[in-house]
C-alpha cells in the first residue's frame, strides 16, 4: 500500500495551484491554472466559483495523468484560499452569480454607513468601532473590500441575488463545501464579516449585537467549525471528479495569510513572515488579542487552533511588478528582468515606485489612492525602472513593518520570505536591506500556501503534529542587510511616506472619489 499523501489546493487570484505532499510535507509533484479576474466599474472585481472548480478539476487530472504519484494514495485534502471574497449561494451550494473577490471596493459606501457615526474615530463611530473591537478583535474595512461590505452591496444593488441567497460564503468555504456538501466556515474564514464574538479562541461564535452592526442575518450565515477540523468526507460527484475516492477526509485548511505563516514555519508566537504574492503581507502569530485601528490591522483567529494571527495587508506586491512588466513593458521574461534590475544601483539613481495601483488596505485604509513612478529622468532606463519597483514594494514592506513592530513591543529578529516574488535573490536582498534585519528564504518559497494548506490536513489527519511544523519548513538561504546601504534607504523611506500624503490628496482629485 501507498504511503499517506495530501492533496493541498491554491486558490489564488491568478491562478489556481494543486499540490500532493508526502506525510513529511515534500512536494512530490504540483500543477498550476491560471484565472482570470473580471475588473468593473465603480471598483468591482469578480471570477466565477465555477471557474475554481474547473480549475481544480483539470489541475488535478494533470497530477494523476503524469503518474508521480498515485490518487488512491490520497488520505485528505485541504485549502488555502484568497480571503475576504463573498459568494452567495441557494441551498445547495450553487453560486447564484460570481463572487465578489478581496479586491472589489463597490461597497465602500455601504460600510461606512454602517459604521460611521458620532463622535467619529478615523470615520468610525466611535461606541460602533470600540463594539467591534473588544468582541472580533478589529473592524471592517471602510474600503468595502471585505465580505461585510459586499454582502451589503448586494443588498442594496442585487436585491433579488439577496433575496434568493441561501447562504454567503467565502471563497475557501465555498470549495469545501464543493467537495463535502456541507455548508460551513472556520473561526478564521469567517472573520472578515465582523460578526462573530472572537474573545474566548477556543469557541468562536455570532454575537447578536455584531449581527446587527453589520445588517447580516444569521439565517444568510454558515455554521461554525473549529479551525484544523475535519468538515467531512467526499461527495460522490466531488470524489469522481477528481479521481479520488469518497473516504478522502477534508480537513477546515485556511485563509491565504494563515496558511502561508504555516507554510513559512512560522508557527511559533513572534516569528514574522513577509508574503511576496499579487498582495502582500507581514504577520506574526501573537498570544494575545489586540487591534490597531489607526492603521488596520489587528490579532484575529489563526488557523491554528486556539492560537491569534496579528493580520494585515498591502495590496499590490508582485501585482505591481506583473503590471509593469506585462502591461507597460509587455515582457514576460521575469529571469532576465530580474537580471536587468540587478545591474540598476541600489537607490535606482533617484527613481522611486509607488505601489498603491489599486488603493492601499494597510497600513492607510484608502481605496482611491494610486502610485506610480516619482523621479522620473532622461537618464533612467529599463533596469532603473525594474529595480524601483522592486524597490518601491520593500519600502511598503518597511511601512507594515513599523507598526507591526509597534504592536509586537518588539523588533523582528529575521523575516522569513514566501511567495512567487521571493523566488528572487535580488529581491531577498533588497529586503533585507530596506527592513534592516535577515530575511530567509523558505525552500520553495511559491509553494508556501499549499505546503501551509497541506500541513493543517497532515495535523488534522494525526500524521504530524503543529510543534513538528517548523522542523518541516527548510530555509534554502538567508540575506543579511547591507549596513553601508542603510543611510540610502532611511532616506528613501521619508520620501516614500511624504508622496504617500501627497498622492493620496491627488488621487482623489482626478479619481472622483470621497
Amino acid at each position: 500500500m501507498s504511503a499517506p499523501t495530501v492533496l493541498a489546493l491554491d486558490l489564488g487570484t491568478s491562478g489556481l495551484k494543486a499540490a500532493v505532499l508526502s506525510a513529511r510535507a515534500q512536494v512530490l509533484d504540483s500543477e498550476v491554472v491560471p484565472l482570470e479576474v473580471t475588473l468593473l466599474p465603480g471598483g468591482g472585481a469578480e471570477q466565477h466559483p465555477d471557474d475554481w472548480w474547473k480549475a481544480i478539476v483539470r489541475a488535478t487530472a494533470a497530477i494523476w495523468a503524469r503518474g508521480r504519484v498515485r490518487s488512491d494514495s490520497v488520505a485528505g485534502i485541504a485549502l488555502s484560499s484568497q480571503w475576504g471574497g463573498t459568494v452567495a449561494v441557494d441551498a445547495h451550494g450553487a453560486p447564484l452569480r460570481p463572487a465578489l473577490i478581496w479586491m472589489d471596493s463597490r461597497g465602500r459606501d455601504e460600510v461606512r454607513r454602517l459604521a460611521g457615526g458620532f463622535p467619529s474615530v478615523d470615520g468610525y463611530g466611535a461606541l460602533k468601532a470600540l463594539s467591534w473591537i473588544r468582541r472580533t478583535g478589529g473592524v471592517p474595512s471602510l474600503s468595502g473590500k471585505d465580505p461585510v461590505g459586499h454582502i451589503a452591496w448586494l443588498k442594496r444593488h442585487e436585491q433579488k441575488t439577496w433575496d434568493a441567497a441561501h447562504r454567503f460564503l467565502e471563497p475557501k468555504d465555498w470549495v469545501n463545501a464543493k467537495l463535502t456538501g456541507r455548508l460551513a466556515a472556520s473561526y478564521d474564514s469567517i472573520v472578515l464579516h465582523w460578526a462573530t464574538d472572537n474573545r474566548d479562541i477556543t469557541k468562536v461564535d455570532y454575537d447578536d449585537s455584531m449581527l446587527k452592526l453589520t445588517g447580516l442575518e444569521r439565517s444568510k450565515l454558515p455554521e461554525l467549525i473549529p479551525p484544523g477540523s475535519i468538515v467531512g468526507t467526499l461527495t460522490t460527484e466531488a470524489a469522481e471528479a477528481l479521481g479520488l475516492s469518497r473516504s478522502v477526509q477534508v480537513a477546515a485548511g485556511g485563509a491565504d495569510m494563515h496558511t502561508a505563516a504555516i507554510g513559512a514555519g512560522t508557527v511559533a508566537d513572534f516569528d514574522a513572515h513577509l508574503c511576496l504574492g499579487t498582495s502582500s503581507w507581514l504577520l506574526a502569530h501573537v498570544p494575545f488579542k489586540k487591534a490597531d485601528l489607526s492603521h488596520n490591522m489587528a490579532s484575529l483567529p489563526a488557523a491554528i487552533p486556539g492560537r491569534y494571527l496579528f493580520c494585515n495587508e498591502q495590496e499590490s506586491a508582485a501585482g505591481g511588478l506583473k503590471q509593469v512588466m506585462e502591461k507597460v513593458l509587455e515582457r514576460t521574461d521575469y529571469a532576465a528582468a530580474f537580471e536587468q534590475a540587478a545591474q540598476a544601483a541600489p537607490g535606482s539613481e533617484g527613481l522611486v515606485y509607488l505601489p498603491w495601483i489599486h488603493g492601499e488596505r494597510t497600513p492607510v485604509d484608502d481605496p482611491m489612492v494610486r502610485g506610480g513612478f516619482v523621479g522620473l529622468s532622461l537618464h533612467h532606463d529599463v533596469r532603473h525602472v525594474l529595480r524601483s519597483v522592486l524597490e518601491g514594494v520593500a519600502l511598503n514592506s518597511r511601512w507594515l513593518q513599523t507598526y507591526l513592530e509597534l504592536n509586537l513591543g518588539r523588533r523582528l529578529e529575521a523575516v522569513t520570505v514566501v511567495g512567487g516574488g521571493a523566488r528572487s535573490g535580488l529581491w531577498c536582498q533588497i529586503h533585507a536591506d530596506v527592513l534592516g534585519c535577515p530575511v530567509r528564504q523558505a525552500e520553495d518559497p511559491q509553494m508556501a500556501n499549499a505546503r501551509g494548506a497541506g500541513l493543517s490536513a497532515l495535523v488534522a489527519l494525526g500524521l504530524a503534529s503543529w510543534s513538528e511544523v517548523p522542523t518541516l519548513v527548510p530555509i534554502a538561504r538567508t540575506w543579511e542587510p547591507t549596513r553601508s546601504l542603510k543611510p540610502l534607504y532611511d532616506e528613501r523611506f521619508e520620501q516614500f511616506l511624504l508622496e504617500f500624503k501627497h498622492r493620496r490628496g491627488m488621487s482623489r482629485r482626478f479619481l472622483g472619489g470621497h
